[in-house]
């Protein structure tokens, strides 16, 4: 690798590292073209060598920050069995993650998407995340003849919705006021769901 492209990775890296701690700490609206520069330690103008602009920063973020919560569930759930008790502990692990860091949280799920730039990629991969996570364990699942491809679809949508959901009453502190008992209702909640697997093929 020549000496210009390892500079420009390095760049790169310092202002996607300086976005993130950004968002993770203050959230979308405290990032802009200055804010950025101040927190990596270079001039605003140095960012635009890099980068087309600061929604092109963002979006790439969306998908490093789904990098980063893909290595930390997956280092968590290695050692559970394959199946619907890898899907369960892969769902509630995506539930913490954003618990963990809501503002991350408020980015993929409440933010317009228009705020992120490439608003349909990033709408694709905000919405298959937990699909994707899961994808694996749900073909182990229709391979085994544990479940069938059309009960599956509807499971992994309800996954969707009901975690997502959840996380929105509970990043509110609507309800339930404390974290234990809200994760668990997160358990009560993917009990209900994935012990209907095997029975709706019935």
């Amino acid at each position: 690798m020549k000496n210009k492209e390892i500079q420009e990775r390095r760049m790169r890296g310092y202002f996607m590292q300086a976005t993130k701690e950004l968002l993770k700490g203050e959230g979308l609206r405290s990032i802009n073209v200055r804010s950025i520069a101040d927190q990596a330690g270079y001039s605003y103008a140095t960012l635009y060598n890099y980068f087309r602009d600061v929604k092109e920063l963002v979006f790439l973020c969306v998908t490093d920050f789904q990098e980063e919560c893909t290595a930390e569930i997956m280092q968590k759930v290695k050692k559970t069995p394959r199946g619907i008790e890898r899907i369960r502990a892969i769902t509630k692990a995506y539930i913490g993650y954003f618990v963990q860091y809501p503002s991350v949280f408020n980015l993929f799920f409440v933010e317009k998407l228009g705020d992120l730039g490439q608003k349909q990629p990033a709408a694709s991969l905000i919405f298959t995340f937990l699909d994707r996570l899961c994808a694996s364990e749900w073909d182990y699942c229709i391979e085994n003849g544990i479940t069938d491809e059309n009960s599956a679809s509807l499971i992994k949508q309800e996954l969707n919705f009901v975690s997502c959901g959840m996380l929105l009453f509970y990043m509110n502190r609507i309800q339930p006021a404390g974290y234990i008992e809200f994760m668990g209702m997160v358990d009560l909640q993917l009990n209900s769901i994935l012990n209907r697997c095997g029975t709706e093929t019935n």
